[in-house]
């Protein structure tokens, strides 16, 4: 890709991981990066971690190898800073490195000046994980607060984000995540079948709320015949009759999901899961089969209940109404085809993609001669 020209629209993307590996990025940005070229834009994405690197970090034990792939990451941005003047606009999805003070997105705010589109989907600022607890010490979770204040636009994917960010920023921007229904999610769920299957999907760190739904679902296959299926990165091997565990691939994300007929996302009520943004089941919708899900934050607008899923708040709801889908194909093809129908019209690439890049605007501003040269000279360097 030809490098940009310091009075080129041109975008810079700071973002935790490789592309194609995180769902965040690729369901927030990643999706729109084809079309830059297209409106005569040019980008650059810059992870912090490394493909090996993340995987080391979000692993249990090998302290030395958390350290090098963090050292690592610091390592790149310092790099970053000598290329940081070819562009007008720095997009930063939550945070330019994923441990330490917002060192860098103070540079970039008050030394270079840049206009920084600060970019989240959860609520981040919280220490609600159970996974490497040690680790969030080093996060600096306050940060997110800081660089809201900094940046010249927060884009958010709900209103509980967006209330966050507004006491740091009034210009704040609910973007909701979304999924291309004329590639990736494409198909539609055949409804037609005599053994409906339900299913889950997500990651290791929200593993934890399959217990919700366990025991409406062992339950359930005391008198139903039917398979649970999980996509994830780590099985969680459930005490269920039939249970099938499919290991999450990029390639085959959307194929996998259409072996079930019922999208669940269950969560548990408190702040954190307020923040997030309904991704499952928007995937589940897309794909026009029917999402029961908790009615908690964001979720409750998504899913109409009655219309194009179900809301569940309790043992015996998340009975009756998976069995009530399990048992009628024909509820089930209408749910699916009104859900389908909202996903385009709402949370869809084709819908959303204007606000995206109406983030940008055509007007350059221009460093100072002394400071273009002295940096254009630096980024000829050999040490990047």
């Amino acid at each position: 890709m030809k490098k940009p020209g310091i009075n080129e629209l041109s975008v810079l993307f700071f973002v935790p991981s490789p592309l194609g590996i995180s769902p965040g990025q690729r369901f927030r940005f990643e999706q729109y990066l084809p079309e830059f070229e297209e409106r005569g834009m040019r980008y650059c994405v810059r992870p912090f971690l490394s493909l090996r690197g993340r995987k080391c970090l979000y692993s249990e034990g090998n302290i030395f190898g958390k350290v090098s792939a963090i050292l690592g990451g610091y390592w790149r941005r310092v790099k970053d800073m000598f290329i940081i003047h070819r562009y007008e606009y720095v997009y930063i999805h939550r945070w330019a490195t994923t441990a330490g003070p917002p060192v860098f997105e103070w540079i970039i705010a008050k030394i270079f000046r840049k206009k920084i589109i600060y970019d989240f989907d959860d609520a981040i600022w919280l220490n609600e994980s159970r996974y490497n607890k040690k680790f969030l010490s080093f996060k600096f979770l306050s940060k997110v607060g800081k660089i809201c204040k900094w940046a010249h636009t927060v884009t958010v994917g709900n209103t509980y984000l967006h209330d966050f960010a507004l006491k740091y920023n009034k210009n704040v921007i609910i973007i909701p995540t979304v999924v291309n229904t004329q590639t990736v999610h494409a198909e539609s769920q055949d409804h037609d079948v005599i053994y409906p299957n339900v299913g889950w999907t997500g990651s290791f760190s929200t593993l934890q709320y399959l217990d919700i739904i366990l025991p409406a679902l062992q339950a359930l296959q005391e008198r139903i015949d039917f398979t649970f299926y999980v996509i994830a990165d780590q099985d969680p091997r459930l005490a269920l009759k039939k249970y099938v565990f499919i290991k999450w691939d990029s390639e085959s994300e959307a194929k996998d999901l259409l072996k079930f007929h019922i999208g669940l996302m269950p969560l548990t009520d408190n702040e954190y899961s307020k923040g997030k943004c309904g991704f499952k089941a928007i995937q589940y919708m897309a794909m026009g089969m029917p999402a029961v899900v908790s009615p908690v934050g964001v979720n409750a607008t998504i899913v109409e209940h009655g219309q194009n899923g179900f809301l569940c708040s309790s043992q015996q709801e998340w009975e009756n109404y998976i069995e009530l889908l399990l048992k009628d194909p024909s509820l089930r093809k209408k749910l699916g085809n009104a859900a389908r129908k909202k996903i385009e019209r709402n949370y869809s690439v084709i819908a959303t993609k204007d606000f995206f890049f109406g983030l940008f605007a055509k007007a350059p501003k221009r460093l100072s001669s002394f400071t273009a040269i002295f940096l254009t000279i630096l980024s000829q360097a050999s040490i990047y």
